[in-house]
């Protein structure tokens, strides 16, 4: 049974577009309940990063944000203990 699921313009746009590339590369003509099936199988089978992808942010970092902030670090040569970083906020 086929049940009718509402998408906005630009996900349908999006959809049509995957479509054609599919169709394309392949020379396959997939319909888009196909395709649609497809792209849920592939989600359900890495439904962790699908979770993960609708969270405001990810904990742990990942090795790539790991390694921007090392990178962007950088060392003024000063030793700075707790005292020190207490007065600069709170003064």
């Amino acid at each position: 049974m086929a049940t009718a699921v509402k998408v906005d313009e630009s996900a349908k746009s999006r959809l049509e577009e995957l479509q054609a590339e599919i169709r394309l590369r392949t020379g396959e003509k997939v319909t888009q309940q196909e395709l649609l099936t497809r792209l849920i199988d592939d989600a359900y089978e890495s439904r962790e990063a699908v979770i993960d992808s609708f969270r405001e942010t990810t904990v742990p970092l990942s090795a790539a944000e790991k390694e921007a902030m090392r990178e962007g670090r950088i060392s003024s040569g000063v030793e700075t203990d707790e005292g020190d970083v207490d007065e600069i906020l709170y003064g």
